[in-house]
C-alpha cells in the first residue's frame, strides 16, 4: 500500500524556479531528481494534487527505479491519476530508454575477458526478475556475430537442452560460444546445476568443434566466470 502526502502540495503552489522543467531548463536533466524527471513525463497531475506528488506516488508505488522500469500499462493504470494515456507514455520513455542504453553500434563487439562479457549485458540482465539463459556466437576473432535468449527460468539439464544451444551456432559457422544467464538475487556464485549444465554443454561442443569458452552469471553489478573459477572442466 503506497503512502500519499495528506495535504498535497499543488502545482501552482510550487515556485516558478522549482517547478521541473524551469529547473532542468537552469540546472540540466542529471542535477533532477527521479521525482522531478517522472513529473516531467507525466505532465499534469490533478485539481486536487500535484504531479509533482503523483510521482512521488508513483515511485512508492514500485519502491523506486528498479521495479518501476519493468511496470505494465495495467500496473500503471491501477495507480489513481494515470490513466491509459499516461501509462502508454510512460511505457513508451522506460523503452525508449532501455534501447538506447543496450544499443550496439555496427562496429562487431569483440570479446577477450569475462570483463567484456559482463559489460556487454551488465545493465540489461541485472534486474530481470528471471533466469535468462543466453548464448553468444563468435568467429574466429572472437567477434559476437549473434546473441540469443534461448531459455528462461532455473537452469537445468532437462531446461538447457544442447540442441538448442548449439543449433544457431552451427547455423552461423560459429567458431565458438560463450554461454552466460543471471541470478535474480544478484549473487552470481554458480549452483550445483549450473556448473553440471556448463560441463555438459563443454563436452558436447567438444565433439561438434565448437568451443564454449566460457559461461559467465551475471548478478547485481558482479559477475562469475566459471572457467575463472576454475569449474569448467
Amino acid at each position: 500500500m503506497s503512502k500519499t502526502n495528506p495535504n498535497p502540495l499543488l502545482f501552482r503552489e510550487v515556485p516558478d524556479m522549482e517547478r521541473p522543467r524551469e529547473r532542468m531548463q537552469q540546472v540540466g536533466p542529471e542535477r533532477l531528481s527521479n521525482q522531478e524527471l517522472l513529473a516531467i513525463l507525466l505532465r499534469t497531475g490533478s485539481k486536487n494534487e500535484s504531479v509533482l506528488t503523483l510521482a512521488q506516488r508513483v515511485l512508492i508505488q514500485f519502491d523506486g527505479l528498479k521495479l518501476f522500469q519493468e511496470a505494465t500499462l495495467e500496473e500503471l493504470q491501477r495507480i489513481k491519476g494515470i490513466g491509459f494515456a499516461k501509462a502508454v507514455e510512460l511505457r513508451a520513455a522506460l523503452e525508449l530508454g532501455r534501447r538506447i542504453h543496450t544499443y550496439q553500434n555496427s562496429d562487431p563487439y569483440v570479446i577477450r575477458s569475462p570483463e567484456d562479457v559482463s559489460n556487454y549485458v551488465m545493465d540489461e540482465m541485472r534486474f530481470l526478475r528471471q533466469e535468462h539463459f543466453v548464448s553468444l556466437c563468435l568467429d574466429t576473432k572472437n567477434q559476437v556475430i549473434h546473441r540469443e535468449t534461448l531459455f528462461i527460468g532455473s537452469l537445468n539439464a532437462s531446461i538447457v537442452h544442447p540442441r538448442e544451444v548449439f543449433k544457431e551456432a552451427l547455423r552461423r559457422s560459429a567458431a565458438s560460444l560463450i554461454c552466460l544467464h543471471n541470478h535474480p538475487s544478484g549473487d552470481p556464485s554458480p549452483s550445483r546445476e549450473d556448473i553440471e549444465v556448463t560441463n555438459r554443454l563443454v563436452d558436447c561442443g567438444r565433439l561438434l568443434g565448437i568451443d564454449i569458452l566460457d559461461h559467465v552469471i551475471i548478478g547485481d553489478k558482479t559477475f562469475t566466470s566459471l572457467k575463472e573459477a576454475g569449474y569448467m572442466t
